[in-house]
């Protein structure tokens, strides 16, 4: 099942999970862990440039053998746009074309004043339906 790595400290990012929650498809796999729980470190070991905790970070572990589907930045924004279907599975495909250099240039924009677009606490709190998809809080 993948996981969604968010900064656990990070206001923006709390709500952008609840924001997650809301519009999800009906299938709701996807799953949330901070990047600075010991559930990241283990999953992201090797890739210390991936959890860092102004990234978002789209985790699959690999099937079969294979190796996992790791995304950061506007890769896994847009990964995340798919997961949550209807018209925002649009946005991913008409954002999938932006040169990667582009989209990361405004995400990281994002990433740095994201304490600022977003004041006030991280307090993330799921409903008890949503807890066990929540793999640390």
């Amino acid at each position: 099942m993948p996981i969604l790595f968010y900064d656990g400290r990070c206001g923006l990012c709390a709500r952008s999970v609840h924001w997650v929650l809301a519009h999800e498809r009906a299938d709701r796999s996807l799953r949330f862990a901070p990047l600075q729980g010991r559930i990241a470190a283990a999953a992201l070991a090797g890739e210390a440039a991936l959890a860092t905790p102004d990234s978002v970070v789209w985790h699959e572990p690999g099937a079969d053998g294979d190796p996992p589907l790791t995304l950061v930045k506007s890769d896994a924004v847009l990964r995340v746009w798919l997961y949550v279907g209807g018209p925002w599975r649009l946005a991913a495909w008409l954002g999938r074309p932006i040169p990667r250099v582009l989209r990361d240039r405004i995400y990281d924009l994002v990433a740095r004043h994201r304490h600022r677009l977003s004041p006030g606490p991280a307090c993330l709190v799921p409903t008890p339906t949503q807890r066990p998809r929540f793999l640390e809080l």
